[in-house]
């Protein structure tokens, strides 16, 4: 196997576990990580091509456009295109499952069940994740009119980075901020289906 295809595939294992596996504090050094390697290569690369530009080599060329491809894919917007493809796909292949959870927590089958009694429900760690980063949901429910808003995350933040997440609701208070929240920022937040939403929490 070529060298290109292995960059290729080791890549893209890095962009699925990244978004499926990796803890939440530990996506920012591997995200590092990925770039400075990324960018070792493109230089290491260039350089063969400027000194040998006489004598092109077609596969150290084509090594060389990879290796920047990836680069950008990984640091444009913190990984933002492949992320979104990935987040796509993900929101299809748990949908039903998704689904089900909300349906086990309206019926009171699930709720909140770590010691601090903060919303928390700690799911069974079973493939596919349907929350990354621990596979954990948040439940609130509104005691006024006992509506429930259940959150999935997507990315856990850590420092300054923001959370994201699939958020099922039937609260109208809840959907009033989310419809707010897509149309202050629609590149970050957006109606899936009625009652699911992908909001981004940047504050």
């Amino acid at each position: 196997m070529s060298r290109k295809k292995i960059l290729l595939i080791i890549w893209l294992a890095f962009e699925l576990s990244d978004y499926f596996l990796l803890p939440y504090f530990v996506k920012p050094f591997s995200w590092i990580l990925v770039c400075l390697v990324l960018l070792f290569l493109s230089i290491k690369y260039g350089i063969k091509v400027i000194k040998q530009r006489k004598q092109l080599d077609t596969n150290r060329v084509l090594s060389l456009l990879i290796s920047i491809v990836l680069l950008f894919l990984t640091f444009y917007n913190i990984n933002l295109i492949p992320t979104l493809i990935i987040e796509r796909i993900d929101w299809s292949i748990s949908y039903k499952k998704r689904n089900q959870i909300v349906a086990d927590v309206e019926a009171g089958k699930l709720d909140s069940n770590t010691e601090l009694k903060n919303g928390i429900c700690e799911l069974p760690y079973n493939f596919p994740i349907v929350s990354n980063g621990g596979n954990d949901i948040w439940i609130f429910e509104n005691k006024v009119t006992h509506t429930k808003t259940i959150k999935f995350w997507i990315a856990r933040g850590f420092f300054e980075s923001p959370q994201t997440y699939f958020i099922y609701t039937n609260d109208s208070e809840a959907k009033n901020i989310y419809q707010k929240q897509i149309r202050d920022k629609p590149e970050y937040n957006w109606k899936l289906e009625e009652n699911w939403y992908r909001i981004m929490e940047r504050d």
